[in-house]
C-alpha cells in the first residue's frame, strides 16, 4: 500500500518550521494534546482526513497521532496544499497524499488512497471524502462509526443527504459550532481573503469599490475587513434578512447586475454556482479583479469568461489577465479557487485553534460512543453548546482575559418563572 505522495520531500525542513510556528499559536489544541497523549483514546482507530493541508492542519494531525490514532490525509482543494507542510508530515511517517496544483483526477485519486487503509472515522472539509465513500467505497461503510464536517457547504449537502435518507453514517457538523463559524468563518475568512487578494495583486484596497457576493458568516467577515481598510463596500444577496443586516452594518446592497458595473474588486462567498457569469463580465470595468472565497470554484463561471476572452496570460502567481474581445481586462485570482488558501496561507493559526479543537472533540465523541457500545443514529449533529463555552473559556484563559460569573442568586433568578415585574 502506497504510504504517501507529495510534491517534494526535500521541503520537509521548511515545512517543520511552519508547523512549529502554528503550534506556538494554537494553545487550546496543545492543551488537548497534553491531556490525551497519555491515555491515547484513539488507539486502535483509523482516521481518514480530507482537509486543506496547511501548517494548522498539520498541528491537528499531530494531535490525533499523539492521542493514539492512525491517520491518512488528503487535501480538500487542488490549490490549497502547502507543499512544504505536506513534505514535513510525510517525512514524519504520516500517510499523506497531497500536492499543490493537482487536477481533478489526481484530487480524487488522493482521496481514494486515504481509504485504502480502511478507516473507522472520516474528517471532511467540503464532504468530498464522505461523497467518495458513499459512491465508490460503500463496502467500507459498515466499519465507519462516524465522521465530522468542517465547512458550511459540506454541512448543507450532508443535511440534504440525511433528509433524503442517503447518509449512511452519523456526522458531526463542526462548522455549526459557535467557536467555529462565528470566529473561523468571520474573522479567519475576512482576514485571509484580504491577505490572498493582496498577495496575488498588491493592489491598494482603500477607495476601491469592493463587491461581496453573499453576507453570511464568511461574506460578512470579508465585507467588514474591506470596509475597515477604507474600501467602499457593496453586498449582493438573495436572502432578505442577510441583505437587511448588511445594510444596517453600513454596506450598500444591490443586485449583482448593478454592482458589476461599478466594482473594482469582486469576492464571491455564497456556496452557490454561477454568481458571476457572462453578462456580468461584459459590463465590468477595465481592470476589475474577480475572486472566490466560497468552497468550490463554480461561483465564478470561468467558462463564460473564457468565451468572452480573446487571450489570457499569467501576470503574477495566482493572477491571470483575461483580455476580452471588447478590449477590457479582467483579472481572475487563483483560478476561481479559494483565494485565501490558494494565494495566501489560509486562516490565522489563532482562530484555527478553536476550529480544530472542535474537530478533535467531535472525533473523540464518536470514539467514546463506540467504546460504550452505543450506536449513534444516522443524522447530522451539532456539538453541545457547553463544549463551545468550554473551548471559548480555554481560549480566553490563554489570552489572560477574565470574565464575570453568575452568582447563585442570579442563576436562581434566571430559572425562576414565578417572578414578575
Amino acid at each position: 500500500m502506497l504510504k504517501f505522495k507529495v510534491k517534494d520531500l526535500s521541503l520537509a525542513k521548511q515545512g517543520r518550521k511552519k508547523i512549529d510556528w502554528a503550534e506556538s499559536r494554537m494553545p487550546v489544541l496543545a492543551m488537548l494534546r497534553e491531556k490525551y497523549k497519555k491515555t491515547k483514546p484513539f488507539k486502535g482507530y483509523k482516521i481518514a482526513g480530507c482537509l486543506h493541508v496547511t501548517k494548522e492542519t498539520a498541528v491537528l494531525v499531530r494531535t490525533f497521532i499523539d492521542a493514539g490514532a492512525e491517520v491518512s490525509w488528503s487535501g480538500c482543494n487542488p490549490l490549497s496544499t502547502q507543499d512544504d507542510v505536506a513534505a514535513a508530515l510525510a517525512a514524519e511517517g504520516v500517510s499523506i497524499f497531497a500536492w499543490n496544483g493537482m487536477n481533478t483526477k489526481e484530487f480524487y485519486w488522493c482521496i481514494e488512497r486515504t481509504l485504502d487503509f480502511k478507516p473507522n472515522l472520516t474528517l471532511d472539509d467540503g464532504a468530498d471524502l464522505i461523497f467518495t465513500v458513499h459512491r465508490r467505497f460503500q463496502h467500507l461503510i459498515p466499519e465507519i462509526i462516524g465522521g465530522t464536517e468542517e465547512t458550511t457547504t459540506g454541512v448543507h449537502r450532508l443535511r440534504k443527504m440525511a433528509d433524503d435518507g442517503a447518509l449512511k453514517y452519523p456526522v458531526f457538523a463542526v462548522n455549526d459550532s459557535i467557536t467555529k463559524w462565528d470566529f473561523d468563518n468571520v474573522y479567519g475568512t475576512g482576514q485571509s481573503t484580504i491577505d490572498g487578494i493582496l498577495r496575488a495583486t498588491s493592489v491598494m484596497i482603500p477607495g476601491k469599490n469592493f463587491v461581496i457576493a453573499g453576507y453570511g458568516h464568511c461574506g460578512s467577515g470579508v465585507a467588514n475587513k474591506a470596509k475597515g481598510l477604507g474600501a467602499n463596500t457593496f453586498v449582493t444577496e438573495v436572502k432578505p434578512t442577510a441583505a437587511l443586516k448588511a445594510t444596517l452594518d453600513g454596506h450598500s446592497v444591490m443586485k449583482m447586475d448593478d454592482a458589476a458595473k461599478i466594482g473594482d474588486i469582486f469576492v464571491t462567498a455564497t456556496g452557490v454556482k454561477d454568481v458571476i457569469i457572462g453578462r456580468h463580465f461584459r459590463v465590468m470595468k477595465d481592470g476589475a479583479i474577480v475572486c472566490n472565497t466560497g468552497h468550490y470554484d463554480c461561483e465564478i463561471n470561468i467558462m463564460d469568461l473564457e468565451k468572452l476572452a480573446k487571450r489570457k496570460r499569467l501576470l503574477r502567481p495566482n493572477c491571470e489577465e483575461y483580455t476580452l474581445k471588447n478590449g477590457k481586462r479582467i483579472f481572475l485570482l487563483a483560478r476561481g479557487r479559494l483565494v485565501n488558501l490558494s494565494a495566501a496561507e489560509g486562516h490565522p493559526s489563532e482562530v484555527m485553534d478553536m476550529s480544530f479543537s472542535n474537530q478533535f472533540s467531535a472525533q473523540l465523541r464518536l470514539v467514546e460512543f463506540h467504546k460504550k457500545g452505543k450506536k449513534l443514529p444516522i443524522n447530522v449533529y451539532t456539538l453541545p453548546e457547553e463544549l463551545d463555552q468550554h473551548i471559548a473559556g480555554l481560549k480566553l484563559k490563554t489570552m489572560n482575559i477574565k470574565i464575570d460569573k453568575l452568582t447563585p442568586e442570579q442563576i436562581r433568578y434566571i430559572n425562576d418563572y414565578s417572578e414578575g415585574t
